[in-house]
This record gives structure tokens, C-alpha cells and sequence, in this order.
């Protein structure tokens, strides 16, 4: 296994048919994976996680930059060159093998024992459920079946690194989460280098050592899955991690006598409530009345009886609907014009339409400016 290094990694796709040059789709991305860690790349349709992935993979030529495996410059290299197995989001089998042979495919090329290959072939099969399966041909497969084909086809191979473009994305639930743990188990104990694009943050946090959050093209953070939620770089971060996703409001600043406290208001402009804020150097600088957003988790909102460490004095809330779930209460709150999701982890007996406390720890608090987007503070620290 080797180290993955992005340095500065641009990617323009040609002028389309009126000669308009195409924008960016990859933008100065840098990232250094260490040897055996599992990284995520994690946006929505179109940020530049798959182009990123195929750079790496050679299968896409790089506008800029230097990608390196180890202390070896790919750039110029051909995929086959590269030495990285990969997993494709389109499957990519042969029709005319079986499943066991497309699985043994990559071994027997690399001239490995076919003694050897066989135990290789079934052990992962083994692992992803598809030991069945090996004796038929990719056409007679769902499409959940070939995409585990494919992943068994990277998996086996001996590479510096492997590249997983959406592993998981046809699997039902179930099954899912449960091949989530065994490739994480297997790809630890292997000290396997690897890369997968997803969409979906609950695969990104289940596998992932750390995970790139990108969007349009730029790499927003690069963080471990407890420092995009509770140290999120930006408002995208902020908004895009976590389910469901932070509450925020328009807030200013206020320092008076030099202790900070924010206002926060509503649509119409109206104070919802106000929040006194620790002293703090970073907060020198700042204009009188500031414009800065507020983010709050849901999770860490509290409702009820008081709160030891709260923020908020006699700040009331209008019941607008509360879901149990079975291990959790969703409840959605009118606070003022604005409307706030919060999630508790007990049964909380508040009817539709009912008046409730709500808390407001400093564990809680994001603050970003306005202008930027950039974070500013975490009430959880960093």
C-alpha cells in the first residue's frame, strides 16, 4: 500500500459546441491520504467527486496539478500503469465470464497462482455475500449483485491503492450496513489505501478515517467525521452534514462592554432571542453589530424542564409537530417566524400546538460570518 497526495489538482473538460470553454469541474484540490487510512470524497450530483476519482484513477486527463502515489508522479502514467484497482459505479464486467472469473480476472493477469487465486476468489466472495453467485454470468445478476461483483473484483487485487466510485449504491438497506462493517473490517486489517465517492453521508461517516466534503468543484473540508459536524469550516459544511441538518439564523453581533452576546433574529427581522457569548481574541475587530449566521444541531437543543449550562433565559417555543421514531423524537418548533427542527433521544409528551421550553447550550453554538460563510467559533471548541 502506498500514500495518496493531491497537489493542487485542477480538471476544465474541452469547449463544448459553441466554444464555450466548460468551468471548472475540479478546482486546486489538495489532499494527503496516509498510507492504509479510508477516505471519503462526499457531495451531491456534479461537486467534482467522480472527475477527482477518475483523475486518480487515470481514466481523466489533470487540467494543473500532481497526483502522486507514494513518491511516484502518475500524472503522465496510463491506468494500467498505476497499479489501483477499482470499483466502478457502472459495474464494468465482462459478459462473457463468470462471476468468478471476472472476479479472478485482475489475480490471473498478474500471473498469481491459480492455487492461490482460487482461496483469493473465495474468501471474497465469502466476505460480500456472493459465493453463490460464481458459476453465473453478469447478465443474469440485479444490479446489486454486479455491483458487488465489481467491488469483489478491486478488493482481491494486490494495489498501492483502491478507488470505489458509490460501492454500495444499489444494496438494500440491510445488506448495506451490513457489508459497510466487513469491507471496513477488511480494508483495516489489509492496511488498505483507499478512496470512495458517495453521496451519501451516512456511508461517508460508516467507512470513512476522514472525508473531503466538496462542492462545485472545491474542496470545502477535509476532516475526520467528528470534525465536520462539530467543527464544520463553513455554512455549506454545516448545512450539508448531519441528519437532519443544522438549524440557522440570521444573528448580529453585539459587544458593548466587552463581553460578546448575539442577537438572533428572525425572517422579519425581529429578535427571536439573544445569546451571551464567551470572551474571546477573535472576536476583536468585529464592527458593532456584525452580521454573522447561527448554527444549532439539533441533537444538542434541549426542551423541557431547564437546562444546566443554557444559554437562553425563558425562550418559548410553539409545537408544530413531534414524530417518535422509535429511538428518537423529531420535533419541529415554531420560534417566533422561524422554525427549528430539534432531536431529543426520549418520548417527549408535547401536543401539536403546545408551548415549550427551549434550551440552548454553548456546546450548541456555530457562528459564521455572514458575508464569508467561514466559522468563526464552535461552542465545542476549535
Amino acid at each position: 500500500m502506498a500514500s495518496l497526495t493531491l497537489d493542487h489538482v485542477s480538471k476544465r473538460y474541452a469547449a463544448g459546441k459553441r466554444g464555450i470553454s466548460e468551468p471548472l469541474a475540479v478546482n486546486d484540490v489538495n489532499l494527503a491520504i496516509r498510507d492504509g487510512e479510508i477516505v471519503g470524497l462526499l457531495g451531491s450530483s456534479g461537486c467534482g467527486k467522480t472527475s477527482t476519482l477518475r483523475m486518480i484513477a487515470g481514466f481523466e486527463d489533470i487540467t494543473t496539478g500532481t497526483i502522486r502515489i507514494g513518491e511516484r508522479v502518475i500524472n503522465g502514467l496510463k491506468a494500467a500503469e498505476r497499479n489501483v484497482a477499482m470499483a466502478f459505479e457502472g459495474y464494468a464486467l465482462y459478459p462473457p465470464l463468470t462471476v468468478g472469473e471476472n472476479v479472478a480476472f485482475g489475480l490471473l493477469r498478474h500471473k498469481v497462482p491459480r492455487d492461490e487465486t482460487r482461496k483469493r476468489v473465495a474468501r471474497i466472495g465469502q466476505l460480500l455475500d456472493i459465493e453463490n453467485l460464481m458459476d453465473l454470468y453478469p447478465p443474469l445478476l440485479s444490479g446489486g449483485q454486479q455491483q458487488r461483483v465489481s467491488l469483489a473484483r478491486a478488493l482481491v487485487r494486490d494495489a498501492d491503492l483502491y478507488l470505489l466510485d458509490e460501492p454500495m449504491s444499489q444494496l438494500e438497506p440491510q445488506l448495506r450496513a451490513k457489508l459497510r462493517a466487513r469491507i471496513k473490517e477488511h480494508l483495516i486489517e489489509r492496511s488498505m489505501t483507499s478512496v470512495f465517492v458517495t453521496h451519501d453521508q451516512t456511508e461517508a461517516v460508516a467507512l470513512a478515517d476522514r472525508i473531503a466534503v466538496m462542492s462545485d468543484g472545491v474542496l470545502q473540508q477535509f476532516g475526520s467525521p467528528d470534525d465536520l459536524k462539530e467543527r464544520p469550516a463553513n455554512l455549506f459544511v454545516a448545512g450539508f452534514i448531519g441528519e437532519p441538518p443544522m438549524n440557522i439564523f440570521d444573528a448580529t453581533l453585539d459587544i458593548g462592554d466587552g463581553a460578546p452576546r448575539l442577537r438572533v433574529s428572525g425572517t422579519d427581522a425581529d429578535d427571536l432571542f439573544s445569546l451571551a457569548l464567551p470572551a474571546s481574541a477573535r472576536w476583536a475587530g468585529f464592527a458593532a453589530a456584525q452580521k454573522l449566521k447561527l448554527g444549532l444541531r439539533p441533537h444538542r437543543i434541549r426542551v423541557g424542564d431547564a437546562s444546566a449550562g443554557s444559554l437562553t433565559q425563558g425562550v418559548q417555543a410553539t409545537v408544530v409537530s413531534n414524530h417518535w421514531l422509535g429511538d428518537q423524537s423529531h420535533l419541529g418548533l415554531a420560534l417566533g417566524d422561524a422554525f427549528v427542527i430539534v432531536v431529543t433521544d426520549r418520548d417527549i409528551d408535547a401536543p401539536r400546538d403546545a408551548r415549550i421550553a427551549v434550551h440552548v447550550p454553548l456546546e450548541a453554538v456555530h457562528v459564521f460570518n455572514a458575508a464569508s460563510g467561514l466559522a468563526l467559533f464552535h461552542g465545542t471548541g476549535g
